[in-house]
């Protein structure tokens, strides 16, 4: 009796303009792994576009894609959308029809950094729990709030995959693997690529044993910090915070002083606005919603505040800080936050 091969595993990414590079090689380049060490052809993949042909990644490469028309009735196991600056740029029926019809037929729904935005506007994430890239999680939690937004570098919900970017998807991928083949093939893979170990899931982007002074930094400083990051909305003031921390403001002053070469205040204004700063980048909502999104309780205020750290009034900054935004880094441009690493 003939033995029956096993039909491989398919996969189908899909780019849009200015997508992340690496965390799209990172996470097919396991599949390839796997492959290889096995012996067989265990995994298969396109990479395609809304109109196919050459799309270039943020890094300024570019790849050949196939069409949504030419893969849309291919048998998938996942589909994966992988976008980096401004998603919702990339919204479209033909886009979101063909999301919607693989959902319908069962097919793993996924997404690389931004393209959880792509899935939610499409109507794919709701009720379910879903990542994007950090810089972007709050943008993420006010325009789908019927998906509960984790900070985990990539989170597994049934039928959605979604993943903050980075090398955390290769993670990802490896985490499929295991799933799909067990521990054995999916270490060869892990060592084959030397990923020296496996982060498993619930792992933090942010994690608190790195973040955002580094060990050098006194623990009292850094509940401090965490204080302000979880209180960015409704603002604490300084000796409420010092209260919380039973510490005299005046000790309070000196850490900062001392690791952050700012006052706490200051300190704690500049991490507002990088939150307002993704808001007006990132979404419509109105201006004066992200001014008290971020705890500033006057638009005047706001404005001003936030013309003085980036350089430009948050009207200007949204009509200007759009893609393709080379080049710019957390806090996006202007005067960066002085951490201690």
């Amino acid at each position: 009796m003939t033995e029956t091969t096993p039909q491989a595993f398919e996969l189908l990414v899909i780019v849009t303009p200015n997508f992340n590079l690496a965390a799209t090689v990172g996470f097919l380049d396991p599949f390839r792994a796997a492959n290889y060490l096995d012996g067989s052809i265990l995994f298969r993949w396109d990479i395609a576009s809304v109109s196919g042909g050459e799309i270039s990644a943020s890094n300024g490469l570019s790849i050949t894609t196939k069409a949504l028309r030419e893969v849309r009735g291919q048998r998938q196991d996942i589909v994966i959308v992988s976008s980096s600056w401004a998603p919702e740029a990339y919204n479209s029926a033909p886009m979101h029809e063909a999301l919607q019809r693989w959902a319908r037929a069962g097919v793993t729904m996924g997404a690389l950094d931004t393209g959880a935005f792509i899935l939610a506007e499409a109507g794919l994430l709701k009720g379910n729990r879903a990542t994007t890239h950090y810089e972007h999680i709050d943008a993420l939690k006010e325009l789908y709030s019927d998906t509960d937004v984790s900070e985990d570098l990539f989170v597994f919900d049934g039928k959605r995959i979604t993943c903050c970017g980075g090398n955390a998807a290769t993670d990802c991928a490896l985490h499929i693997i295991r799933s799909m083949q067990g521990d054995s093939l999916a270490n060869a893979a892990a060592r084959y690529l030397f990923q020296q170990s496996l982060r498993p899931l619930g792992t933090s982007q942010n994690p608190g044993t790195v973040e955002p002074l580094g060990s050098t930094a006194p623990a009292v400083l850094k509940r401090a910090i965490k204080l302000m990051e979880q209180n960015l909305e409704e603002a604490l003031s300084i000796p409420q915070i010092c209260k919380r921390l039973r510490l005299s403001q005046r000790q309070l002053d000196r850490l900062f002083s001392l690791y952050v070469r700012k006052s706490p205040i200051l300190y704690y204004r500049d991490i507002r606005l990088d939150r307002a700063r993704s808001l007006v980048t990132q979404t419509d909502m109105r201006l004066s919603e992200v001014a008290v999104a971020s705890g500033f309780s006057s638009q005047s205020h706001f404005s001003r505040a936030y013309r003085e750290r980036f350089g430009l009034s948050p009207r200007s900054d949204r009509i200007e800080g759009r893609v393709p935004f080379e080049f710019r880094a957390w806090p996006m441009f202007g005067k960066k936050r002085s951490i201690i690493r």
